[in-house]
């Protein structure tokens, strides 16, 4: 499989993290490389500063059709939507699509867990990482987070665990299955790019249509898109659940998450109160990794060293600080709707939720109804500031006053309106709903500057006590 790309002619659109990977994995191993990007060579110098070394060919500013000329592959990065006029080419003339993970999993001699879904992917990816490599496992963790896979494919052995983090994006064009596939829920996202609910199903379904009767299944009994995969299963199917038992999987039940075979042996894998993630959603993803795991062979003392230890990533839910009082929260990765309810039902305190940035298409009456209910004050900033407020506005308890609306220009704005509005006890939440791309590279940019926000004010409070103190 490895000498496939010999004298082989590949394209590859965007030269990002993955695409860059990509063509070193490539030329390296005997391809001709062609790459194209619409950004300029100053804008894309660092990555191709990394790739000098080799003979690749650059074609910038533009996608020309004539790129197809004599080629073999023709390689999509995931912002790269499949109806670009280039793609839609390469299909009409019979060009094999791909990308860096689906280059990766047909070769890699390592067991392979795939982990999709609309939200937790990161978390869950993590966390199965990390109880294979307390397990034992020579672990190698990527995909969609972190590390290219396909850059280490080199140093992976039979044996090893490789779990990769996959986006709807990065499964659209795969015709190959990993041999454990998890799919933590399904709800909708990404539909400025997929259209259509079917179409971002059909995308996500990929990880397990190609499976066959030695394959495993993990997917969520709680959440109705990701169980509507289930009639594609081939191999063994397992459920994971939060809200009642299942008789192959992982569940909670008395405060404490089993473990249970088809034979009907159970397990308690760790205790709830034991667990260190913030929110229903994490124990959710907590489910799903040790059933994951499980099915990969990963002893259940190093899942429960895990479980009871993991802290959780940067701008998911992360406690940024506390100061008189009042606890600031990062969720910056929430860029859906859905990802901000499963915030809210985090805490049982009074929440200063501040709501913005720029939609993708989203449904967002859900959202609405349930922020009327847990919130005490909305900040809302950014480009959907204006159509928040008008939803909020439709329900009876905004339009009452009993729900307070604030407007910001900027996040520094409504930071400063929330942070000045909390009193002891509350939380200031920055769970956005929308993307960051109305004001930011990402959602990481944006986390960062709200941390530096709450960093400021905190220390701020810590000079005012030192002064009254002196």
């Amino acid at each position: 499989m490895k000498n496939e790309l010999v004298g082989k002619q590949i394209v590859i659109l965007g030269l990002a993290r993955q695409g860059a990977a990509l063509a070193r994995f490539a030329a390296e191993n005997g391809a001709k490389v062609i790459v194209s990007d619409m950004r300029t060579a100053d804008q894309l110098q660092d990555f191709m500063r990394k790739l000098q070394d080799l003979d690749i060919d650059y074609v910038l500013g533009e996608h020309p059709i004539s790129l197809l000329d004599g080629t073999d592959l023709l390689a999509v990065s995931g912002g790269v939507p499949l109806d670009v006029p280039l793609v839609a080419a390469a299909r009409d003339h019979g060009i094999e699509l791909t990308n860096d993970s689906y280059e990766f999993i047909k070769r890699t001699p390592a067991t392979v867990i795939g982990i999709t879904g609309s939200a937790g992917k990161t978390t869950t990816t993590a966390l199965v990482g990390e109880m294979a490599r307390a397990g034992g496992k020579r672990t190698w963790v990527g995909g969609n987070i972190g590390r290219p896979l396909i850059a280490d494919l080199a140093e992976m052995q039979p044996g090893d665990v490789a779990v990769q983090e996959l986006s709807s994006f990065q499964l659209e064009i795969w015709r190959q299955s990993p041999d454990v596939a998890g799919v933590l829920n399904i709800t909708p996202n990404h539909l400025d790019r997929h259209k259509t609910m079917d179409a971002y199903r059909a995308a996500k379904a990929n990880i397990v249509r190609y499976q066959d009767e030695r394959g495993v299944v993990v997917l969520a009994a709680d959440d109705a898109g990701a169980m509507s995969l289930a009639p594609l299963v081939r191999g063994r199917l397992r459920l994971f659940s939060i809200e009642h038992e299942v008789d192959d999987g992982a569940f909670v039940r008395d405060g404490q998450i089993w473990l249970r075979e088809p034979s009907g042996r159970e397990t308690v894998v760790v205790s709830v109160a034991d667990v260190k993630l913030l929110g229903r959603h994490n124990l959710l993803n907590l489910c799903a990794a040790i059933t994951l795991a499980d099915a990969a062979g990963i002893p259940v003392q190093a899942m429960a060293e895990v479980a009871a230890s993991f802290r959780g990533f940067p701008h998911r839910l992360e406690w940024v600080a506390t100061i008189n009082g009042v606890d600031f929260i990062n969720d910056s990765i929430a860029t859906a709707p859905e990802r901000v309810l499963a915030a809210l039902d985090s805490f049982d305190r009074d929440l200063i939720l501040l709501a913005g940035g720029q939609d993708k298409n989203m449904f967002w009456q859900t959202w609405a109804d349930q922020v009327v209910e847990r919130v005490k004050h909305v900040v809302l900033f950014g480009a959907l500031a204006d159509m928040l407020q008008s939803l909020l506005m439709t329900t009876k308890r905004a339009a009452r006053g009993d729900l307070q609306i604030s407007r910001a220009g900027d996040l520094s704005a409504a930071f400063e309106l929330a942070a000045n509005f909390a009193g002891n006890g509350d939380v200031v939440l920055l769970s956005p709903g929308g993307t960051s791309y109305d004001a930011y590279r990402d959602f990481e940019e944006r986390g960062q500057h709200f941390r530096d926000l709450v960093n400021q004010r905190a220390a701020h409070a810590n000079a005012a006590v030192a002064r009254k103190a002196g």
